[in-house]
């Protein structure tokens, strides 16, 4: 194979590379009036990971405040769930001091 065959299949290479990850960092649930609402998901119907594992429909209890899913804008509080983590939340000192 000569050197000229060799560059143009590495550059043709790293353009579908970097198609493919511009094509997969688009989220289309994340935009278009949804948010999303923590607290809300049943045990196997989360819609994306959290610090404790990656995948959607892992959650394992109903209603953990740390799993999510994606509700209209606006009705996340309507039906019970908070628009950030559970825990402390941001702004927040923790319960107890941890030196």
């Amino acid at each position: 194979m000569s050197s000229s065959k060799l560059m143009q299949s590495a550059i043709a290479s790293l353009v579908a590379l970097g198609l493919a990850q511009a094509a997969n960092a688009h989220d289309p649930k994340d935009g278009g009036g949804k948010e999303k609402c923590y607290g809300i998901a049943k045990a196997g119907q989360n819609d994306c990971g959290t610090a404790r594992h990656s995948c959607a429909g892992k959650a394992s209890k109903d209603n953990s405040p740390d799993e999510w899913k994606y509700v209209a804008k606006g009705s996340c509080e309507k039906i019970g769930g908070k628009v950030s983590a559970g825990g402390s939340g941001p702004g927040k000192a923790p319960g107890r001091w941890a030196y």
